[in-house]
């Protein structure tokens, strides 16, 4: 669920910014790092859980 709404949320920041008139390259990056970061926790967090 949360990866979806990460999605959603670079989705509309990519939109943002390419109305703003920022290059639609950099907006889509800036969405993709957003996802990526996104799996990043949902895959480390459990294994921290855990340790504890």
């Amino acid at each position: 669920m949360a990866l979806l709404v990460t999605a959603t949320f670079g989705l509309v920041v990519w939109i943002v910014l390419w109305a703003l008139n920022v290059s639609g390259f950099d907006g889509l990056l800036l969405a993709v790092a957003f996802v990526l970061i996104a799996t990043a926790v949902q895959t480390v967090a459990p294994r921290l859980r855990r340790d504890r």
